[in-house]
């Protein structure tokens, strides 16, 4: 599983126009293959920042995704809206669950 997360500050002035942003961008891509959860947080320090975090099955979804029109249509409206530098975090993980079974009932080799 690939997690992002990202911090997007925005302009006090645009926060309602960077919400209806964040929405629109979140609904298109939860509806994409492979996006387990994709969000838009506010942050609790600064109600001017959007906290994203996003949730994909594996680094091919998550690079085709970049790819969608929707994602294109984000990234030109963004630079209305942001107030700073945008900082993104990208994080491959592993299922702990799947990692307990497996030291439960390791694999069996036949030979």
């Amino acid at each position: 599983m690939i997690i992002v997360h990202g911090n997007i500050p925005i302009k006090p002035d645009q926060r309602e126009q960077a919400l209806q942003l964040a929405r629109k961008m979140m609904e298109a891509t939860q509806k994409e293959r492979g996006c387990l959860s994709y969000d838009f947080f506010i942050g609790l320090r600064d109600p001017n920042t959007l906290v994203l975090f996003q949730e994909w099955e594996s680094m091919d979804l998550l690079m085709a995704h970049y790819q969608t029109p929707h994602m294109k249509e984000f990234l030109n409206d963004l630079p209305k809206v942001i107030n700073g530098n945008i900082t993104t975090r990208r994080y491959a993980v592993q299922n702990i669950e799947e990692d307990e079974e497996t030291a439960v009932n390791p694999p069996r080799v036949v030979h």
